[in-house]
């Protein structure tokens, strides 16, 4: 109780300290409002997570500002400091957890010698991802209506990543008889397969602690034997 009553008297004093119009003057010297990029990234990053966190178990409609303040531990007024509305933070939420997830099965990928120990590891990781993270596809899913913008960013974001890696299995001769539009249709397959057995398998089997391994063999069955 007294940790939080420091840290919103030390939040109140940081909303205090911010001039609300062009540059004023404490102790005779000018004082100049904070730019985005001087603000704390740590903060930021508490709201992405806070929301996150949020909306995976509410969903965005009941993700008020009051529960994404008080899972961040940040006053509202300083939540204003980074995001202008619910909305803008709405807005970015879903291609940030997107970009975490990039990142978490990069990190798994890295290292292998071709496209389908890549595949695999990559389809592994996938469900890891969302194991650690179980809020993500209702994130994703709500986003559809909820933050239009912020989903398609997100399938833009990985349809690319997807289809960069498919193009290298092009010119390691890994792919055959694809060309471009094919490979973009390819990784937009893969990527459903992802979706729909992570319902089937994961989701709707509260004993599932990860996918089948039989499930990882047939999926990875498809991709050798339909892009070679």
């Amino acid at each position: 109780m007294i940790a939080g009553t420091m840290m919103a008297s030390r939040e109140k004093k940081q909303r205090a300290d911010l001039p609300t119009n062009g540059d004023s003057v404490r102790n005779g010297r000018a004082r100049r409002r904070l730019s985005r990029e001087e603000l704390t990234p740590e903060a930021k990053e508490r709201i992405f997570a806070a929301a996150a966190q949020v909306v995976g178990v509410y969903g965005y409609m009941n993700a008020s500002m009051k529960r994404i303040t008080q899972a961040a531990r940040i006053a509202e007024g300083t939540f204003y400091l980074y995001f202008s509305s619910r909305q803008a933070l709405f807005d970015e939420l879903l291609p940030h957890v997107g970009a975490q997830m990039l990142r978490f099965v990069g990190d798994r990928v890295r290292g292998t010698e071709n496209l389908y120990e890549m595949e695999e590891r990559g389809f592994r990781a996938f469900f890891a991802f969302l194991k650690k993270e179980p809020g993500f596809f209702r994130i994703l899913n709500e986003a559809e209506s909820a933050a239009p913008d912020a989903h398609r960013a997100h399938f833009r974001m990985l349809g690319d990543n997807y289809l960069r890696a498919l193009r290298r299995g092009v010119t390691r001769g890994e792919i055959r008889n694809f060309d471009d539009e094919e490979l973009e249709a390819v990784a937009y397959m893969l990527m459903a397969a992802r979706n729909y057995l992570h319902l089937r398998y994961v989701r709707d089997n509260p004993t599932a602690n990860d996918i089948p391994e039989k499930v990882v063999q047939a999926y990875m069955k498809i991709v050798r034997d339909g892009l070679r």
